[in-house]
């Protein structure tokens, strides 16, 4: 008759940790969880650049469509807010200025969205194999910013054509992409545990960013909204929320136009700056904005990018570190 199994003397708890062993789910430590992220880059990049490839594969126009898309976009903005309600008026090179603004306001847009329901989308890998869940909110930004790159591409080719000048000033082009895309990754890592939990999320978010597309300078000067806006509170909103901050940041790298027109570039002058104001009057109006007063300053936009970029993205790695457990181990 075989000997029946015996049952450990000492507690389940302390024979585990004298064997090493552990909770199979248990969430690792902050630094451990950034160590073994670090270890799955090639996966995350390898995942990301599949990806990439794949999205248009039934287009017969295939990887064209990453740049015709927001191409396209501005087109139809140019024609409703360029012409029909005139935001052209006060900006010298305003085909530049809204090309700038659609690439750098959709690299941010499409990386929340993805982000949002990457949990769900992915359930099944989840299921089946066990990797640290942050890699693919990572891999889905970096997917975007390869499709980012493809647009600065065509974003040079539309500087030079509409007359900007190649200068150094370009160069502070990588750092403003650099501060963008750890946003993008903190903004996606907490959207990404909130649409895991609620569906509800993935739909909401693209609602807000068709909001905040109009809130943030895309297709308008902010400082032609003075006349409107009585409060400070709302200019600094206006200017100083993250896409407006990291739109603001490329167009000052790209456009000498707009480095030479902003407000502040001249002593303040209450004429010049109120007929501006009160009728921007089209390109050859342009350059009296710089005799007015700024909303803010370009040292103010690259403190404001990075506030946004480095906390938004240490706090995403937190809060979705603190969610690893609940995705298990496959």
């Amino acid at each position: 008759m075989p000997e029946a199994p015996r049952v450990p003397d000492k507690p389940l708890a302390e024979l585990a940790a004298q064997h090493g062993l552990r909770l199979s789910g248990a969430r690792p430590s902050l630094l451990r969880y950034l160590a073994t992220l670090w270890q799955r880059r090639h996966f995350i990049t390898g995942y990301a650049t599949a990806r990439n490839v794949s999205m248009y594969t039934e287009a017969k126009l295939g990887q064209l469509w990453q740049v015709l898309t927001p191409l396209l976009n501005a087109g139809v903005y140019f024609l409703i807010f360029g012409i029909l309600f005139g935001a052209k008026n006060g900006v010298t090179n305003y085909t530049a200025f809204l090309m700038a603004g659609v690439f750098v306001f959709a690299f941010t847009e499409r990386s929340i969205v993805t982000g949002s329901t990457v949990m769900r989308t992915n359930l099944q890998l989840i299921r089946a194999l066990y990797f640290p869940r942050a890699s693919l909110p990572l891999a889905y930004v970096l997917v975007e910013l390869q499709q980012m790159m493809v647009g600065m591409v065509v974003l040079v080719v539309i500087m030079l054509t509409t007359g900007e000048p190649l200068s150094a000033y370009w160069l502070f082009l990588v750092p403003a992409i650099l501060l963008q895309t750890m946003f993008n990754v903190g903004a996606a890592l907490v959207v990404a545990r909130l649409g895991g939990a609620m569906a509800d999320v993935s739909e909401l978010v693209p609602f807000i960013l068709r909001i905040t597309r109009y809130f943030c300078g895309v297709m308008y000067l902010v400082i032609t909204l003075s006349v409107r806006l009585h409060h400070t509170w709302e200019k600094l909103v206006l200017t100083l929320n993250p896409p407006a901050v990291f739109i603001s940041l490329v167009r000052v790298a790209l456009m000498r136009s707009y480095r030479v027109n902003s407000a502040g570039n001249q002593p303040y002058n209450a004429a010049k700056c109120q007929a501006f104001l009160t009728d921007p009057g089209g390109p050859n109006h342009a350059p009296l904005q710089a005799y007015c007063h700024a909303i803010v300053t370009n040292n103010d936009l690259w403190l404001a990018a990075a506030g946004w970029g480095l906390g938004l993205f240490v706090l995403g790695i937190v809060f979705f570190w603190q969610a690893e457990s609940l995705y298990g181990r496959g």
